[in-house]
This record gives structure tokens, sequence and C-alpha cells, in this order.
């Protein structure tokens, strides 16, 4: 068994945008593909690791690059700057996201009868919002997720699973979000779940949060119950 990497490229509106498509040489077959959408920091060996995690399960993830090549070493402030851009422009991230899925599905190793999305902080909103569209996707996980309902899809029918694994005192998911959450995807016709981790903050799966003034925390419970939840979730959604 080795793990294999692939650069994927993407251009929109002139701009170079560098995912990474990860999987298990040793995987007979076409497996299904699960995107990871990154948080506020864009691609880092964060989300290639959570890819390399997918890839040992025996699927084929793609880590996505919302903000182009060229910001890998930007700073905080300018990681901000891109990720607010987006979140005021759902029209545009959400044909990012529809672009990117597209890429993962035209993948040779990849299953296009069964693709998934998850996603961490700003990429839980990420593949929320990709579930909003009506996507063509079997299920998204979202951890700790921003939960901002976008302004274009209240007319949507939700065709994907969605699990969403959330930090119970997250400062930026206050319970009151949670509810209308909820409330949001019932209305959109949804199978949903929410998972909410008791005396538990924003960041639960980042051993490099440490920021209590923030609200973002490292929980290593909250960590493991939540990735269970995804394998098993996964597990049901792709079942033949």
């Amino acid at each position: 068994m080795a793990l294999v990497h692939r650069v994927i490229d993407l251009r929109a509106d002139g701009v170079a945008f560098a995912g990474r498509l990860t999987w298990d040489d040793a995987t007979d077959g076409p497996v299904p593909g699960i995107l990871i959408c990154h948080t506020i920091r864009g691609r880092t060996a964060f989300e290639d690791g959570k890819a390399e995690a997918l890839a040992n399960l025996g699927y084929a993830a793609l880590t996505v690059d919302l903000y182009g090549a060229h910001t890998r070493d930007a700073d905080v402030e300018e990681y901000r700057n891109l990720m607010n851009g987006l979140k005021d422009d759902r029209l545009r991230l959400q044909q990012s996201l529809i672009d990117w899925l597209g890429l993962l599905a035209a993948q040779r190793q990849v299953d296009a009868d069964r693709l998934g999305a998850i996603g961490f902080c700003f990429g839980g909103l990420c593949v929320l919002d990709l579930a909003r569209t009506g996507a063509d996707i079997a299920g998204v996980v979202s951890f700790h997720g921003l939960f901002d309902p976008p302004d274009n899809t209240a007319d949507k029918r939700i065709r994907a699973k969605v699990l969403a694994l959330h930090g119970w005192d997250d400062p930026l998911a206050s319970p009151d979000k949670v509810l209308a959450l909820g409330s949001e995807l019932s209305r959109m016709g949804a199978d949903w779940q929410i998972h909410a981790y008791g005396n538990t903050l924003h960041a639960f799966t980042n051993p490099a949060a440490n920021d209590l003034s923030a609200g973002t925390v490292y929980d290593d419970k909250a960590n493991r119950r939540s990735w269970t939840a995804m394998r098993n979730f996964f597990e049901e959604v792709f079942a033949r």
C-alpha cells in the first residue's frame, strides 16, 4: 500500500488554483471521492493530512484551493480578506465549489456516482453551501463550520445528506445559529444530523488551536468523536 498524490489545477477568472488529489494505489477500481474544503488559512498541511487519512480509509480525496496558488504564504489578514470576499459573494464561492466537484468526479481513481465533501471552519460553510446549491453529491460533513446562510438558495432542494459536527460553545456558531441551521435544512428537504459536543469551542479538530480568548481550542475527545461520526456517515451514504 502506498499513497499517491497529484496536483489538480483549476483556472478561473485569470487565477490559477492548485488542489491535491490523494489516493492509495493499492485500491482496486474507482473509489468514492471526497472534497476537502479548507479553513480561513487556505490549503495547508492540515487539509492535506486529512486527505491522507481518508485515502487510508479507501477514499480518493481532493483538497481544494479556493484562494489561488499565489496566496499559499499570505498572512492572516490577507486570508481573512480572501475569506470575507467569498463570504460576501456566495455565488462565486458556490461556482468554485461546483467546479472542484466536477474535477473530482472526472478523476479516473474516483467513482463519480459516489461523491462527498468535508470542510473545516470556513470549509464547513463551503460544504454546506455546496449542499444548498442542490449539487449531485451523496453527503457533506461540516467540522466546526460557520452556519451563516447565503441569500441565493432558499428555493433549492438539498439532495445531499448533511452532517454538522459542532462545538456547543463555539463563539462563531452560537446555539441560535445551530437551531436556525436545523430549520433551514428541514425546509430545504435535507436528510440531516447535527452532533453537538459539550464544553467544546471552535477549531476543535486542529491541534494547533490554543487561543481561549478567540474561542479556538483543540479538543482531543471531540476530535476523535467527530472523525468516527464522519466515518460512520460516509459508510452509510456510500453503501451500495
